[in-house]
């Protein structure tokens, strides 16, 4: 073992602050369990077999965590972090060289509270994985101000997916396809779950998994794969058909590109496919003919699920038309056979969140959207197989390569509608998604939601899907972006038989207003009185 490191000990006695937010754990658990310092030392001689190797253990005093640099990709924050002091311990497992010829193993880091509330909580990644984030276990919307799960008093462990840099070359291994796809998440919650035994003594009484993205994909694979090892999953616009999306993303590409005008070289650019005033246009026609079905015109848009707009109605060009039709309704076959569902008309589509990712905003021919900087790869290196690093994407026929991604998907994707063992030992689940995501519909989420409850009813009672209005990726747009489903996690923990029926939401371009987000098939409807205060609305179904 190497850089086992220790400051500031004195400070390990500094008490810990008062949290507003902590667990409201079964009666049963009255002792806080304490981490002393000797037993984070004690760490540097753990036995964890031959093909767990701890890298290092520190004690941070002074509760200060950096800003998670990858925090477009994780729903975490762009910000430092101030905690209480804790106990970092990283370190790498299954150690190997590839079939490339590359490094790789799993690294994972984990702090563990000064006063630990009994609670354990996975984080999830992002992108492609390939770094290990700050293991805070913040709620995985960048524009959320919940409290962080290790303020609260959980472990929190972070991995970076089974290979070491944010890069799909890691699809060229075996093995390294395996890990990013489920393989190690299971083993990162063995050697968390071990380290955390030794340290306070106890295993945790309850296990949560949050993630957004693909770090909600994970969550979501947590909860099909490894059913048993996890009391509560929270998943935010969850890449959970992430091949198909990836077969999305170059479908949107084609049919904007028919769209683009040429520059002054004579090049098409992507991002002028639709302007901004072209964006916000479509927008004010969302608004106009949508906005007041759930009672009051405020911008923002409960309806989103009946809200639909007729193309023919904006003021676009035909071209723009047929190609804004073609992306909101989904990639097709030829033949009009669905690959990847539609999108719902939401007021987060004139955003710089849905702009970079759909259209990007270069002005050259070197089209920067990242559908294609990140999604191109991905579908070239990990989701086709086998891999086809030098295979023209804007040439991917709809045709015949989307079976080239049937063999990843079956590994990767988390479409599994049974949940029985999961519910059946008392598992909750929260699904929280952006009606106006652009790099995973919520659309599909709502179907996949559907068709679980229909094939595990137990589902009914025991899982929830809030969908937020005008919230692109991870956050932001122009809605409500601003919610902890982490909270209402504990909650429904502690008292089983009360389950969420609505969340409080608020939003970063709404100052002062609060609203509820309803547990899917309801949304908030406006009776009267103040409407920036969440009592003047009630969940209900718009027709």
């Amino acid at each position: 073992m190497s850089g086992i490191l220790f400051s500031s000990l004195a400070s390990a006695t500094n008490p810990i602050n008062t949290l507003t937010a902590t667990p409201k754990l079964p009666e049963k658990q009255t002792a806080t369990p304490t981490l002393k310092l000797s037993a984070c030392q004690a760490l540097e001689q753990i036995n964890l077999g031959d093909k767990v190797k701890i890298t290092a253990v520190t004690f941070n005093a002074t509760g200060l965590i950096p800003a998670d640099p990858m925090s477009a990709f994780t729903g975490g924050q762009a910000k430092d972090q101030q905690v209480a002091p804790h106990c970092v311990v990283t370190g790498i497992i299954e150690e190997r060289t590839g079939a490339d010829g590359k490094p790789y193993g799993t690294k994972f880091e984990l702090r563990l509270p000064t006063n630990w509330n009994n609670a354990f909580l996975f984080q999830g990644g992002g992108g492609v994985d390939g770094f290990v984030a700050p293991a805070i276990g913040s709620v995985p919307i960048n524009t959320a101000n919940a409290t962080p799960a290790l303020e609260r008093g959980y472990a929190v462990v972070s991995m970076d997916g089974g290979h070491p840099t944010p890069t799909p070359d890691f699809g060229l291994d075996q093995q390294a396809r395996l890990d990013f796809a489920y393989q190690a998440i299971g083993k990162v919650v063995n050697v968390a779950k071990t380290i955390i035994q030794q340290v306070y003594g106890q295993r945790p009484q309850q296990s949560y998994f949050m993630g957004c993205s693909n770090g909600g994909r994970e969550a979501m694979i947590a909860l099909q794969r490894y059913p048993t090892e996890f009391n509560g999953i929270v998943a935010v616009n969850a890449g959970f058909r992430l091949s198909r999306a990836a077969v999305a993303q170059q479908w949107d590409y084609q049919q904007f590109l028919k769209a683009a005008p040429t520059n002054a070289a004579g090049e098409k650019t992507l991002s002028n496919a639709l302007t901004q005033n072209d964006l916000d246009q479509v927008r004010n026609t969302i608004l106009k003919q949508c906005d007041a079905k759930d009672g009051i015109a405020d911008g923002i848009v409960n309806a989103w699920e009946n809200c639909n707009i007729d193309p023919n109605s904006l003021p676009l060009s035909k071209e723009q038309i047929a190609a804004l039709r073609a992306v909101m309704d989904g990639a097709k076959t030829s033949q009009g056979q669905q690959i990847y569902a539609g999108w719902y008309w939401d007021t987060g589509i004139n955003q710089d969140g849905w702009r970079m990712w759909k259209l990007g905003n270069s002005q050259t021919a070197q089209a920067n959207a990242l559908s294609l900087t990140l999604g191109a790869g991905s579908l070239l290196y990990y989701f086709m197989t086998p891999a086809q690093p030098d295979f023209d994407i804007s040439k991917f026929d709809f045709d015949k390569d989307v079976a080239r991604v049937y063999q990843t998907g079956y590994l990767n994707d988390a479409v599994s509608t049974d949940l029985s063992t999961f519910f059946a030992q008392g598992g909750k689940l929260i699904v929280v998604t952006g009606a106006s995501d652009p790099v995973f519909s919520a659309k599909d989420q709502v179907e996949w939601y559907q068709q679980m409850l229909a094939d595990t009813p137990a589902g009914k009672d025991s899982s929830r899907l809030f969908v937020l209005p005008g919230m692109n990726h991870c956050g932001g747009g122009n809605g409500l972006d601003d919610v902890d489903p982490l909270t209402a996690l504990e909650n429904w923990q502690a008292n089983p038989s009360v389950a969420p029926e609505q969340i409080l939401g608020r939003g970063r371009n709404y100052p002062g207003k609060e609203m509820p987000v309803c547990a899917y098939p309801n949304v908030a409807y406006y009776n009267g009185g103040d409407a920036n205060k969440a009592t003047s609305y009630t969940c209900r179904i718009i027709k």
